[in-house]
């Protein structure tokens, strides 16, 4: 099917926008030259993609099916470009990692560092979103390559390059609110106390929620966020026991305690991982041949 290009790049920007006149403004072009190249999209696919109304555009089926396609193609080739153009200035294209705060903060920062004092020229790019969120990202061709929590629902395990870092997560708490020390704990009884966890669109949620179901138990935590060390902020004023991967307490526990839980909390795994399908650009190889195999 002989479709021209510019028709797909239309398609991509109305489907993002949700917006025809949005996507005029994105593209440069008129309203009505928008409308047309979606008609004419539409006309040769035999297919709707949009259902327009006066106040707002929404994508049928069709359309969403082929934004699935089309948006991983537009990435790569603004990627494409974008590394030639950088490549031709300072050597090496952009770095783009995705990552998450905790990640980013705790383990990524050294060898960013590295990276950047041996190739000072290089941009570097970090996108901070969820471990879920990353692997949708990578999928999308939106970055070179993600660095995770494993397991992970979302990732294509052939994706993952190497294991970069082996953790444990710990429940810690405030021993003043809390007189658990020297008990070992179930789930069950775990339950009776305020949990305070990463939202649901993180690994850690899914991954302690997944753990209680296969004890036929349902976790509902008192408070859900976003940030693990405003979990453990909460946890030193007693708010609730914390759930955390043990490589944010730095090796020192600050006042709090570790419960000791009788069922067992498997390890989990930090993994480096890149789209097999795309090509992998010189910056993310030189990034990661800096990162350690364990």
């Amino acid at each position: 099917m002989d479709i021209n290009f510019e028709l797909y790049k239309v398609f991509y920007c109305v489907a993002t926008t949700l917006s025809f006149s949005e996507a005029s403004r994105h593209l440069y072009i008129s309203q009505s030259a928008v409308s047309q190249s979606v008609k004419s999209l539409e006309k040769k696919l035999g297919q709707e993609l949009f259902i327009r109304s006066t106040k707002k555009v929404r994508l049928t089926p069709a359309g969403q099916v082929l934004l699935k396609y089309v948006e991983p193609a537009i990435n790569l080739i603004t990627r494409g470009e974008k590394q030639l153009s950088d490549a031709e200035t300072l050597g090496l294209g952009q770095l783009h990692i995705g990552a998450n705060d905790t990640i980013c903060r705790y383990f990524l920062v050294p060898y960013l560092k590295q990276f950047h004092q041996k190739f000072p020229n290089v941009p570097i790019k970090v996108t901070n979103a969820t471990s879920l969120s990353c692997a949708d990202l990578l999928q999308q061709g939106k970055v070179d390559l993600i660095v995770t929590n494993y397991p992970n629902s979302k990732l294509n395990h052939s994706y993952v390059r190497k294991t970069v870092c082996k953790f444990h997560d710990v429940f810690i708490a405030n021993p003043s609110y809390f007189h658990l020390e020297q008990k070992e704990i179930s789930f069950q009884e775990l339950k009776q106390y305020p949990i305070l966890l990463l939202d649901k669109k993180s690994t850690t949620s899914e991954f302690l929620r997944s753990l209680f179901l296969q004890y036929q138990l349902e976790l509902i935590p008192e408070i859900e966020l976003s940030s693990n060390d405003l979990l453990i902020d909460l946890a030193k004023i007693g708010l609730g026991i914390a759930f955390i991967p043990d490589y944010c307490l730095h090796g020192q526990t600050n006042g709090l305690f570790l419960l000791h839980t009788k069922e067992n909390i498997p390890s989990r795994r930090i993994v480096v991982s890149v789209n097999d399908n795309l090509p992998v650009s010189a910056s993310a190889e030189e990034f990661l041949n800096l990162l350690p195999e364990v």
